[in-house]
Protein backbone atom coordinates (compact mmCIF):
# COMPACT_ATOMS: atom_id res chain seq x y z
CA UNK A 1 0.00 0.00 0.00
CA UNK A 2 1.59 2.99 -0.92
CA UNK A 3 1.18 6.58 0.80
CA UNK A 4 -1.52 8.96 -0.52
CA UNK A 5 -1.75 12.19 -0.23
CA UNK A 6 -4.03 13.56 3.17
CA UNK A 7 -5.69 17.18 3.50
CA UNK A 8 -1.93 18.35 3.57
CA UNK A 9 0.34 16.68 1.78
CA UNK A 10 1.84 12.86 2.46
CA UNK A 11 2.34 12.20 6.02
CA UNK A 12 3.37 8.87 7.69
CA UNK A 13 6.28 7.33 10.24
CA UNK A 14 9.36 8.22 9.27
CA UNK A 15 11.12 5.75 7.91
CA UNK A 16 8.26 2.80 7.73
CA UNK A 17 5.68 5.06 5.78
CA UNK A 18 8.06 8.45 4.40
CA UNK A 19 10.85 5.91 3.41
CA UNK A 20 13.82 7.19 2.02
CA UNK A 21 12.30 5.96 -1.19
CA UNK A 22 8.84 7.35 -1.08
CA UNK A 23 10.78 10.43 -0.37
CA UNK A 24 13.06 9.86 -3.59
CA UNK A 25 9.74 9.14 -5.99
CA UNK A 26 7.79 12.07 -4.48
CA UNK A 27 10.60 14.38 -5.60
CA UNK A 28 10.81 13.48 -8.98
CA UNK A 29 6.94 13.24 -9.54
CA UNK A 30 6.43 16.44 -8.09
CA UNK A 31 9.45 17.97 -10.23
CA UNK A 32 7.75 16.21 -13.62
CA UNK A 33 4.15 17.79 -12.90
CA UNK A 34 5.32 21.40 -11.41
CA UNK A 35 7.96 21.75 -13.95
CA UNK A 36 10.40 24.81 -13.21
CA UNK A 37 13.92 24.65 -13.33
CA UNK A 38 14.42 25.49 -9.09
CA UNK A 39 13.30 23.98 -5.93
CA UNK A 40 13.58 25.79 -2.35
CA UNK A 41 13.03 22.79 0.76
CA UNK A 42 13.06 23.88 4.02
CA UNK A 43 12.62 21.50 7.16
CA UNK A 44 11.21 21.28 10.64
CA UNK A 45 13.39 20.18 13.75
CA UNK A 46 12.57 16.22 13.37
CA UNK A 47 15.27 14.13 13.35
CA UNK A 48 14.42 12.37 10.28
CA UNK A 49 14.70 15.44 8.77
CA UNK A 50 18.00 15.36 7.14
CA UNK A 51 16.72 11.72 5.72
CA UNK A 52 13.96 12.52 3.90
CA UNK A 53 15.67 15.97 2.72
CA UNK A 54 18.08 13.56 1.33
CA UNK A 55 15.63 11.52 -0.61
CA UNK A 56 14.08 14.84 -2.37
CA UNK A 57 17.29 16.17 -3.18
CA UNK A 58 17.62 12.76 -5.29
CA UNK A 59 14.26 13.03 -6.67
CA UNK A 60 14.23 16.73 -7.62
CA UNK A 61 17.86 16.73 -9.13
CA UNK A 62 17.32 13.34 -11.20
CA UNK A 63 14.77 15.33 -12.93
CA UNK A 64 17.07 17.69 -13.80
CA UNK A 65 15.98 20.53 -11.04
CA UNK A 66 18.65 22.45 -9.06
CA UNK A 67 17.66 22.32 -5.50
CA UNK A 68 18.29 24.98 -2.62
CA UNK A 69 18.15 24.20 0.60
CA UNK A 70 16.52 26.62 3.17
CA UNK A 71 17.17 24.41 6.65
CA UNK A 72 15.12 24.73 9.72
CA UNK A 73 12.56 27.47 8.49
CA UNK A 74 9.00 27.87 9.12
CA UNK A 75 6.29 26.34 6.21
CA UNK A 76 5.34 29.80 5.46
CA UNK A 77 8.91 30.89 4.25
CA UNK A 78 8.80 27.95 2.37
CA UNK A 79 6.03 29.68 0.46
CA UNK A 80 6.98 33.04 0.38
CA UNK A 81 10.47 31.37 -1.26
CA UNK A 82 8.60 29.71 -3.76
CA UNK A 83 6.63 32.62 -5.00
CA UNK A 84 9.09 32.98 -8.57
CA UNK A 85 6.90 31.48 -11.23
CA UNK A 86 9.58 29.07 -11.97
CA UNK A 87 10.20 27.57 -8.37
CA UNK A 88 8.44 25.11 -5.88
CA UNK A 89 8.66 24.24 -2.61
CA UNK A 90 8.76 21.49 -0.29
CA UNK A 91 8.95 21.31 3.30
CA UNK A 92 9.39 18.58 5.19
CA UNK A 93 7.65 18.42 8.74
CA UNK A 94 4.65 16.39 10.32
CA UNK A 95 2.85 19.85 11.46
CA UNK A 96 1.63 19.35 15.22
CA UNK A 97 2.24 15.52 15.12
CA UNK A 98 4.59 13.34 17.32
CA UNK A 99 8.27 13.50 16.33
CA UNK A 100 8.72 10.13 14.91
CA UNK A 101 6.43 10.93 12.48
CA UNK A 102 7.13 13.41 9.46
CA UNK A 103 5.15 14.76 5.86
CA UNK A 104 5.88 16.66 2.58
CA UNK A 105 4.09 19.43 1.83
CA UNK A 106 4.20 20.68 -1.70
CA UNK A 107 3.84 23.87 -2.85
CA UNK A 108 3.30 24.88 -6.57
CA UNK A 109 5.48 27.95 -8.21
CA UNK A 110 4.34 31.08 -6.72
CA UNK A 111 4.00 29.64 -3.46
CA UNK A 112 0.14 27.93 -3.92
CA UNK A 113 -0.81 24.70 -2.38
CA UNK A 114 -1.48 22.45 -4.69
CA UNK A 115 -5.51 21.90 -6.95
CA UNK A 116 -6.91 18.59 -6.37
CA UNK A 117 -5.99 18.35 -9.85
CA UNK A 118 -2.54 18.91 -9.57
CA UNK A 119 -2.45 16.68 -6.59
CA UNK A 120 -4.22 13.45 -8.07
CA UNK A 121 -1.37 14.09 -11.25
CA UNK A 122 1.25 14.00 -8.79
CA UNK A 123 0.17 10.76 -6.68
CA UNK A 124 -0.38 9.01 -9.27
CA UNK A 125 3.14 9.55 -10.95
CA UNK A 126 4.58 8.92 -8.04
CA UNK A 127 2.57 5.73 -7.76
CA UNK A 128 4.10 4.74 -10.99
CA UNK A 129 7.54 5.25 -9.92
CA UNK A 130 6.87 3.83 -6.30
CA UNK A 131 5.70 0.60 -8.12
CA UNK A 132 8.95 0.39 -10.62
CA UNK A 133 8.24 1.73 -13.26
CA UNK A 134 11.52 3.04 -15.04
CA UNK A 135 11.07 6.82 -16.84
CA UNK A 136 14.42 7.57 -18.06
CA UNK A 137 15.53 11.06 -16.59
CA UNK A 138 18.15 13.92 -18.08
CA UNK A 139 21.52 12.48 -18.23
CA UNK A 140 25.01 14.70 -18.37
CA UNK A 141 24.82 18.70 -17.57
CA UNK A 142 21.16 18.26 -17.22
CA UNK A 143 20.96 16.62 -14.40
CA UNK A 144 19.93 19.13 -11.48
CA UNK A 145 22.44 20.09 -8.20
CA UNK A 146 21.89 21.22 -4.59
CA UNK A 147 23.15 24.41 -3.44
CA UNK A 148 22.97 24.87 0.14
CA UNK A 149 24.14 28.80 -0.15
CA UNK A 150 22.59 31.54 2.44
CA UNK A 151 22.71 33.66 -0.70
CA UNK A 152 20.49 31.67 -2.56
CA UNK A 153 18.28 30.40 -0.03
CA UNK A 154 17.55 33.42 1.97
CA UNK A 155 14.35 34.07 3.65
CA UNK A 156 15.18 37.69 4.60
CA UNK A 157 11.79 38.84 2.63
CA UNK A 158 9.60 36.57 4.64
CA UNK A 159 10.91 38.54 7.26
CA UNK A 160 10.57 41.45 6.20
CA UNK A 161 6.91 40.89 5.02
CA UNK A 162 5.74 40.07 8.95
CA UNK A 163 8.13 43.10 10.33
CA UNK A 164 6.86 45.42 7.89
CA UNK A 165 3.20 44.84 8.08
CA UNK A 166 2.50 46.68 11.48
CA UNK A 167 4.27 49.87 12.37
CA UNK A 168 7.91 49.74 13.53
CA UNK A 169 8.75 48.60 16.89
CA UNK A 170 4.87 48.45 17.00
CA UNK A 171 5.18 45.89 20.23
CA UNK A 172 7.85 47.94 22.57
CA UNK A 173 6.61 47.97 26.08
CA UNK A 174 4.38 44.95 26.08
CA UNK A 175 5.71 41.88 27.43
CA UNK A 176 5.06 38.62 25.61
CA UNK A 177 5.85 34.71 25.90
CA UNK A 178 6.29 32.50 23.09
CA UNK A 179 6.05 29.21 22.58
CA UNK A 180 7.86 27.51 19.73
CA UNK A 181 6.87 24.09 20.14
CA UNK A 182 10.76 23.25 19.63
CA UNK A 183 9.87 23.36 16.18
CA UNK A 184 10.54 25.28 12.73
CA UNK A 185 9.63 28.86 14.50
CA UNK A 186 12.78 27.67 16.93
CA UNK A 187 14.82 31.69 16.61
CA UNK A 188 12.61 32.53 14.04
CA UNK A 189 9.69 34.06 16.16
CA UNK A 190 12.09 35.58 18.63
CA UNK A 191 13.64 37.49 16.43
CA UNK A 192 10.65 38.69 15.26
CA UNK A 193 8.99 40.06 18.04
CA UNK A 194 12.54 40.91 19.14
CA UNK A 195 12.75 43.50 16.34
CA UNK A 196 9.23 44.89 16.91
CA UNK A 197 10.12 46.09 20.42
CA UNK A 198 8.72 43.10 22.17
CA UNK A 199 9.84 41.96 25.93
CA UNK A 200 9.84 38.26 25.32
CA UNK A 201 9.86 35.30 27.36
CA UNK A 202 10.49 32.23 24.88
CA UNK A 203 10.14 28.71 25.42
CA UNK A 204 10.42 25.39 23.82
CA UNK A 205 12.91 27.18 21.54
CA UNK A 206 15.66 24.19 22.35
CA UNK A 207 15.11 21.41 19.70
CA UNK A 208 16.89 18.52 19.75
CA UNK A 209 15.22 16.30 17.40
CA UNK A 210 13.05 14.70 18.77
CA UNK A 211 11.07 16.95 21.46
CA UNK A 212 9.25 18.88 18.72
CA UNK A 213 5.96 19.44 19.84
CA UNK A 214 6.67 17.08 22.78
CA UNK A 215 4.27 18.95 25.86
CA UNK A 216 4.37 22.15 24.22
CA UNK A 217 3.33 24.35 21.29
CA UNK A 218 -0.16 24.88 19.98
CA UNK A 219 -1.44 21.07 20.65
CA UNK A 220 0.06 21.31 24.53
CA UNK A 221 -0.70 24.72 25.60
CA UNK A 222 -0.59 23.96 29.52
CA UNK A 223 3.43 25.02 30.27
CA UNK A 224 2.36 28.68 27.60
CA UNK A 225 -0.57 29.16 29.91
CA UNK A 226 1.27 29.07 33.56
CA UNK A 227 4.15 30.35 32.26
CA UNK A 228 2.27 33.94 30.89
CA UNK A 229 0.67 33.81 34.03
CA UNK A 230 4.08 33.76 36.02
CA UNK A 231 5.62 36.66 33.46
CA UNK A 232 2.89 39.00 33.87
CA UNK A 233 2.59 38.90 30.05
CA UNK A 234 0.54 40.66 27.79
CA UNK A 235 -0.10 37.36 25.98
CA UNK A 236 1.06 34.02 25.24
CA UNK A 237 1.53 32.42 21.58
CA UNK A 238 2.01 29.07 20.93
CA UNK A 239 2.79 28.01 17.46
CA UNK A 240 2.91 24.11 15.93
CA UNK A 241 5.78 22.00 14.88
CA UNK A 242 6.26 23.90 11.07
CA UNK A 243 5.08 27.10 12.58
CA UNK A 244 1.91 27.44 10.33
CA UNK A 245 -0.52 27.73 13.42
CA UNK A 246 -1.44 29.87 16.16
CA UNK A 247 -3.28 29.05 19.54
CA UNK A 248 -3.12 32.31 21.95
CA UNK A 249 -3.33 32.57 25.80
CA UNK A 250 -4.40 35.89 27.53
CA UNK A 251 -2.90 37.68 30.38
CA UNK A 252 -5.39 35.23 33.18
CA UNK A 253 -3.87 31.94 30.62
CA UNK A 254 -7.26 31.42 29.33
CA UNK A 255 -6.39 30.05 25.56
CA UNK A 256 -7.65 32.38 22.55
CA UNK A 257 -8.68 29.86 19.62
CA UNK A 258 -8.50 30.25 16.17
CA UNK A 259 -12.43 31.08 16.33
CA UNK A 260 -11.63 34.41 18.11
CA UNK A 261 -8.16 35.25 16.93
CA UNK A 262 -10.25 35.16 13.24
CA UNK A 263 -13.58 37.20 15.54
CA UNK A 264 -10.84 39.76 16.43
CA UNK A 265 -9.08 40.15 13.18
CA UNK A 266 -12.31 40.08 11.41
CA UNK A 267 -13.07 43.07 13.26
CA UNK A 268 -10.82 45.07 13.51
CA UNK A 269 -9.95 44.69 9.91
CA UNK A 270 -13.20 45.85 8.74
CA UNK A 271 -12.89 48.85 10.93
CA UNK A 272 -9.89 49.32 9.26
CA UNK A 273 -11.31 48.97 5.94
CA UNK A 274 -8.89 45.23 5.44
CA UNK A 275 -11.22 43.14 5.46
CA UNK A 276 -12.18 42.55 1.58
CA UNK A 277 -15.92 41.66 0.44
CA UNK A 278 -16.66 42.65 4.08
CA UNK A 279 -16.12 38.76 4.61
CA UNK A 280 -14.21 36.32 6.28
CA UNK A 281 -13.43 32.29 5.25
CA UNK A 282 -13.74 29.49 7.73
CA UNK A 283 -14.23 26.05 7.73
CA UNK A 284 -17.36 24.08 8.58
CA UNK A 285 -15.56 23.38 11.95
CA UNK A 286 -15.90 26.69 12.99
CA UNK A 287 -18.17 27.10 16.29
CA UNK A 288 -21.78 27.82 15.67
CA UNK A 289 -20.75 30.67 18.34
CA UNK A 290 -18.20 32.79 15.37
CA UNK A 291 -21.14 32.32 13.25
CA UNK A 292 -23.52 34.15 15.08
CA UNK A 293 -21.02 36.66 16.47
CA UNK A 294 -20.26 37.79 13.00
CA UNK A 295 -24.05 38.04 11.91
CA UNK A 296 -24.38 40.13 15.35
CA UNK A 297 -21.54 42.06 13.75
CA UNK A 298 -22.40 42.65 10.01
CA UNK A 299 -19.68 40.84 8.15
CA UNK A 300 -20.04 37.88 5.92
CA UNK A 301 -19.00 34.28 6.43
CA UNK A 302 -17.96 31.59 3.53
CA UNK A 303 -17.89 28.42 4.35
CA UNK A 304 -15.46 25.48 3.11
CA UNK A 305 -14.43 21.86 3.68
CA UNK A 306 -12.08 21.00 6.14
CA UNK A 307 -8.58 21.65 5.56
CA UNK A 308 -6.62 25.00 5.07
CA UNK A 309 -5.99 24.73 1.36
CA UNK A 310 -9.76 24.85 0.56
CA UNK A 311 -10.23 28.14 2.65
CA UNK A 312 -7.28 29.45 0.07
CA UNK A 313 -9.43 28.31 -2.34
CA UNK A 314 -12.40 30.52 -1.76
CA UNK A 315 -10.13 32.98 -0.88
CA UNK A 316 -8.77 33.73 -3.88
CA UNK A 317 -12.05 33.10 -5.61
CA UNK A 318 -13.74 35.93 -3.68
CA UNK A 319 -10.93 37.98 -3.64
CA UNK A 320 -11.23 38.25 0.00
CA UNK A 321 -8.35 38.64 2.35
CA UNK A 322 -8.83 36.94 5.91
CA UNK A 323 -9.59 33.26 6.34
CA UNK A 324 -8.37 30.29 8.79
CA UNK A 325 -9.59 26.97 10.90
CA UNK A 326 -10.41 27.12 14.55
CA UNK A 327 -7.15 24.75 14.98
CA UNK A 328 -5.51 28.17 14.52
CA UNK A 329 -4.70 28.56 10.69
CA UNK A 330 -5.17 31.66 9.70
CA UNK A 331 -4.42 33.06 6.73
CA UNK A 332 -3.67 36.87 6.20
CA UNK A 333 -4.49 36.40 2.30
CA UNK A 334 -3.88 40.25 1.90
CA UNK A 335 0.41 39.69 2.74
CA UNK A 336 1.10 35.70 2.41
CA UNK A 337 -0.06 32.86 0.34
CA UNK A 338 -0.44 30.43 3.15
CA UNK A 339 -1.32 29.66 7.28
CA UNK A 340 1.42 31.88 8.65
CA UNK A 341 1.75 31.35 12.54
CA UNK A 342 4.17 34.01 13.32
CA UNK A 343 2.65 36.23 10.79
CA UNK A 344 -1.10 36.11 12.75
CA UNK A 345 0.44 36.21 16.20
CA UNK A 346 2.10 39.70 15.01
CA UNK A 347 -1.35 41.10 13.36
CA UNK A 348 -3.30 39.72 16.19
CA UNK A 349 -1.21 41.28 18.89
CA UNK A 350 -1.30 44.52 16.70
CA UNK A 351 -4.80 44.50 16.75
CA UNK A 352 -4.65 44.16 20.73
CA UNK A 353 -2.81 47.08 21.38
CA UNK A 354 -4.28 49.60 18.82
CA UNK A 355 -7.87 48.81 20.48
CA UNK A 356 -6.12 49.65 24.15
CA UNK A 357 -7.96 46.70 25.75
CA UNK A 358 -6.17 43.38 26.66
CA UNK A 359 -6.51 40.22 24.74
CA UNK A 360 -8.94 38.87 27.16
CA UNK A 361 -11.55 41.68 26.94
CA UNK A 362 -10.98 41.23 23.00
CA UNK A 363 -11.33 37.69 23.11
CA UNK A 364 -14.37 37.79 25.59
CA UNK A 365 -16.74 40.09 23.64
CA UNK A 366 -15.38 38.44 20.21
CA UNK A 367 -18.12 36.03 20.41
CA UNK A 368 -20.00 33.01 22.58
CA UNK A 369 -18.91 29.92 22.18
CA UNK A 370 -21.09 27.36 21.67
CA UNK A 371 -20.74 24.08 23.63
CA UNK A 372 -19.32 21.13 21.34
CA UNK A 373 -19.04 17.84 21.56
CA UNK A 374 -17.51 16.02 18.81
CA UNK A 375 -16.57 12.24 19.08
CA UNK A 376 -15.24 9.13 16.51
CA UNK A 377 -16.60 5.87 15.65
CA UNK A 378 -14.27 3.55 14.66
CA UNK A 379 -14.97 0.75 12.19
CA UNK A 380 -13.28 -2.59 11.24
CA UNK A 381 -13.52 -1.59 7.44
CA UNK A 382 -13.74 1.75 6.00
CA UNK A 383 -16.96 2.88 4.08
CA UNK A 384 -17.03 5.93 2.10
CA UNK A 385 -20.58 5.79 1.96
CA UNK A 386 -21.07 6.35 5.46
CA UNK A 387 -21.75 10.36 5.55
CA UNK A 388 -24.98 9.32 3.23
CA UNK A 389 -25.74 6.43 4.75
CA UNK A 390 -26.18 8.48 8.14
CA UNK A 391 -27.42 11.72 5.99
CA UNK A 392 -31.64 11.25 7.01
CA UNK A 393 -30.67 10.66 10.66
CA UNK A 394 -28.21 14.06 10.54
CA UNK A 395 -30.87 15.83 8.86
CA UNK A 396 -33.63 14.70 11.16
CA UNK A 397 -31.35 15.78 14.24
CA UNK A 398 -30.47 19.26 12.31
CA UNK A 399 -34.68 19.84 12.77
CA UNK A 400 -35.14 19.12 15.95
CA UNK A 401 -32.04 21.56 17.15
CA UNK A 402 -33.08 24.49 14.80
CA UNK A 403 -31.15 27.53 15.10
CA UNK A 404 -29.95 26.33 18.38
CA UNK A 405 -27.23 23.85 17.10
CA UNK A 406 -25.41 22.40 14.38
CA UNK A 407 -24.80 18.58 13.52
CA UNK A 408 -21.55 17.77 11.24
CA UNK A 409 -20.71 14.22 10.41
CA UNK A 410 -17.37 13.48 8.76
CA UNK A 411 -15.77 10.14 7.13
CA UNK A 412 -12.15 10.55 7.97
CA UNK A 413 -9.87 10.90 4.95
CA UNK A 414 -6.84 8.21 5.72
CA UNK A 415 -8.61 6.28 8.76
CA UNK A 416 -11.86 3.85 8.91
CA UNK A 417 -13.53 6.04 11.05
CA UNK A 418 -16.64 8.66 11.44
CA UNK A 419 -16.33 12.02 12.94
CA UNK A 420 -19.42 13.11 14.62
CA UNK A 421 -19.54 16.83 16.05
CA UNK A 422 -22.68 18.37 17.61
CA UNK A 423 -22.64 21.61 18.97
CA UNK A 424 -26.08 23.09 20.76
CA UNK A 425 -26.39 26.03 23.78
CA UNK A 426 -27.40 23.82 25.90
CA UNK A 427 -23.74 21.33 26.55
CA UNK A 428 -26.63 18.26 27.90
CA UNK A 429 -29.03 18.35 24.49
CA UNK A 430 -25.24 18.45 22.33
CA UNK A 431 -24.24 15.54 24.55
CA UNK A 432 -27.01 13.03 23.70
CA UNK A 433 -27.61 14.00 20.17
CA UNK A 434 -23.94 13.23 19.40
CA UNK A 435 -24.42 10.08 21.89
CA UNK A 436 -27.44 8.95 19.40
CA UNK A 437 -25.80 9.40 16.23
CA UNK A 438 -23.01 7.94 17.03
CA UNK A 439 -25.26 4.54 17.84
CA UNK A 440 -26.58 4.96 14.73
CA UNK A 441 -23.17 4.74 12.85
CA UNK A 442 -22.28 1.75 14.46
CA UNK A 443 -25.36 0.34 13.55
CA UNK A 444 -24.47 1.11 9.87
CA UNK A 445 -20.87 -0.09 10.20
CA UNK A 446 -20.40 -2.59 7.50
CA UNK A 447 -19.53 -6.03 8.87
CA UNK A 448 -15.89 -7.41 9.55
CA UNK A 449 -15.29 -9.73 6.78
CA UNK A 450 -14.14 -13.17 7.63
Amino acid sequence: MFPSFGTDGVRGLANEVLTPDVSVALGRAAAEVLGGKRVVIGRDTRRSGHMIEAGLIAGYTSAGVDVDLLGVVPTPAVAWASLGDDVSGAMISASHNPFADNGIKLFAPGGNKLGDEVEASIQERFHELLGGAVFPGPTGADIGIMRNDPATASVDGWIELITNSVAPRAFAGHRFVLDCANGAASGWAADIFGALGADITVIGDAPDGININSGCGSTHPEILQAATVEAGASAGLAFDGDADRLIAVDHTGAIVDGDRILAILAADWKATERLNHNTVVVTVMSNLGFHRAMAAADINVATTGVGDRYVLEELGRGGFSLGGEQSGHVICRDLAGTGDGILAAVQLMDAVIRSDQPLASLASNSMTTVPQVLKNVRFSVRDPDIVNKMAPDVEKASAEMGDDGRVLVRASGTEPLVRVMVEHVDATVADRVCDELCDRARELIPPNPA
